[in-house]
């Protein structure tokens, strides 16, 4: 069946809309997605006329569609062979050797966020990578600590996305300085770096992991119960109310009592290792061109370079493995088969996510209505930083972070290019910090996804519990961004000095007052 674009208007929002409030309702996330995806299809059809049958064949057509664009395949082959490399290096014991390490040199539960937080810092070249290693490196340990799985999926998902909008070798930065247009007068690169500064979502969100896990009895909302439940009861999930574990195909892999630490820490070095070398190839960083790594990580193909980074760290994980007789050959791909497995759950949602961002953007044009709602605006210019934030923060929440900014970095820059030249890098900023915002607050997020997936965590009360902590933040860049437009013209950096310490200062005041104002009441027994 072949495919046409539309222009709906308004009726391009529904389906997004149908998905997340069905969501939150039910907490079926497979169930909610595709009935959103059907409101869609069946909004297409009416304007086609296609009849009934025209639903079915509209959401096949798009979901087939966006599994085989390569980027996406790349994702899911990714996920597959994470899931195996998870599985083999709980099968060797050296998750457990580490655990077991770990609870002798981390010895409190500020301790193990913090690490935590410091791990996903350091991961930086990738959110899904990020997302998916974090949470199997580190969940042995926060649950040693009895830190709650939907507080390590927030810790998780505050320093995957936050931190590789911000790092210029990254798979992030890469794609945005493709869509920064060319005749701006600077590069995309250039661009991207003075944004840094000024990306106050991304800076304040990692600022505020640490002040939580580090500051006791700094939690608010829905999260204080999940901490309380897994301190006092230790239920760390509420997937199971009668234990302290979510037993899954992972669960049940035996673990070999010949572990090493290092049976952990090689494999995992080894992907980085892997997987920043593939990206640096792909990028063509040694084609003897004379590329920097700027302009390599720019040109890279990162779900292609993920795919040989896991390929790499699976067939040396089994050079290291096999032939110390931690388990045979055969055992090893059975082991790497249950690993694939357990990653099917989180590849449904995410293949229901992309078709849902398909039908939105390629079939309704939904980008198309949200871009003509910001050209159409006639606010002063001084508005258009924060305005940018909270259509890049409604776009993201309703498709994902990388579509949002791929639909409104062109269209923002060149109308401040047009208007406002003075106001394109903050602008940039804006765009940016509101499509990880509205990422962090939706449930169809593919970072939000994996989040939850690494954290072994039920996937609508992850996004129930940060969300509080995501629009306290998401509140005060707006204030930041409104502030912005107004002060920008007096110059970079005396704009950096009001911007900054003012945005710091209100979200310190936020997190200080609200555990007291948002904290749930205790039920009487």
């Amino acid at each position: 069946m072949n495919t046409e674009f539309s222009y709906v208007g308004f009726w391009s929002v529904i389906p997004p809309l149908v998905a997340i409030v069905l969501a939150f309702i039910t907490k079926e996330v497979v169930f909610s997605l595709l009935i959103g995806i059907m409101s869609g299809a069946l909004i297409y059809s009416v304007i086609f006329n296609l009849g009934i049958l025209g639903i079915f064949t509209v959401t096949i057509d798009t979901m087939i569609g966006n599994l085989a664009d390569p980027e996406n395949i790349s994702i899911v082959i990714f996920v597959a062979m994470l899931g195996g490399l998870m599985a083999l290096i709980i099968r060797s014991g050296g998750s457990s050797a580490y655990g077991s390490w770990a609870s002798g040199k981390i010895k409190t539960k500020q301790g193990a966020s913090i690490a935590t937080s410091l791990l996903g810092l350091i991961i930086f070249i990738d959110d899904y990578f990020n997302c998916l290693t974090v949470g199997t490196v580190m969940r042995p340990i926060t649950d040693r600590h009895k830190i709650s799985r939907e507080k390590l999926a927030y810790i998780i998902d505050s320093t995957a996305a936050p931190i590789c909008v911000i790092a210029p070798i990254s798979s992030w930065a890469g794609a945005i300085i493709s869509y920064y247009p060319e005749t701006s007068g600077i590069s995309g690169m250039q661009a991207f770096l003075s944004s840094i500064p000024l990306n106050l979502y991304a800076l304040l969100s990692v600022t505020m992991v640490f002040w939580i896990s580090l500051k006791k009895n700094s939690d608010y909302g829905k999260m204080v119960n999940a901490e309380r439940r897994a301190a006092e009861v230790g239920i760390l999930d509420s997937n199971n109310a009668a234990s302290c574990e979510v037993e899954d195909d992972l669960d049940r892999i035996p673990v070999s009592g010949k572990g090493k630490i290092y049976d952990l820490i090689v494999p995992i070095f080894l992907l980085v290792i892997f997987s920043i070398a593939a990206m640096l190839w792909s990028g063509g960083y040694w084609d003897g061109e004379g590329k920097s790594l700027f302009d390599a990580f720019g040109d890279t193909d990162a779900g292609f370079s993920l795919c040989l980074g896991g390929i790499g760290a699976l067939f040396a994980t089994m050079l290291i493995f096999v032939p110390r007789k931690l388990f045979g050959f055969g055992e090893f791909f059975k082991v790497v088969g249950t690993g694939i497995k357990s990653m099917v759950p989180a590849l449904l949602i995410l293949t229901l996510a992309w078709t849902i961002s398909g039908i939105c953007g390629d079939l309704l044009n939904t980008g198309s209505y949200v871009a003509y709602l910001v050209e159409a605006s006639s606010m002063p210019v001084q508005f258009i930083p924060v305005l940018l934030f909270i259509i890049a923060s409604a776009l993201s929440f309703a498709t994902n972070s990388w579509g949002a900014f791929g639909i409104l970095i062109p269209i923002g820059i060149t109308i401040c290019n047009s208007v406002a030249p003075q106001l394109s890098i903050v602008s940039l900023s804006a765009i940016l910090a509101g499509s990880v915002f509205g990422d962090h607050c939706s449930p169809l997020a593919d970072t939000t996804i994996l989040s939850s997936l690494g954290a072994r965590c039920n996937h609508i009360d992850h996004v129930i519990t940060q969300m509080p902590y995501g629009l306290t933040v998401g509140a005060v860049c707006i204030i930041g961004y409104l502030i912005s437009g107004f002060v920008i013209p007096m110059g970079y950096g005396i704009s950096l000095a009001l911007i900054l310490p003012v945005s710091f200062a209100l979200l310190f005041l936020l997190i200080l007052i609200l555990p007291k104002v948002l904290k749930p009441v205790e039920k009487k027994k």
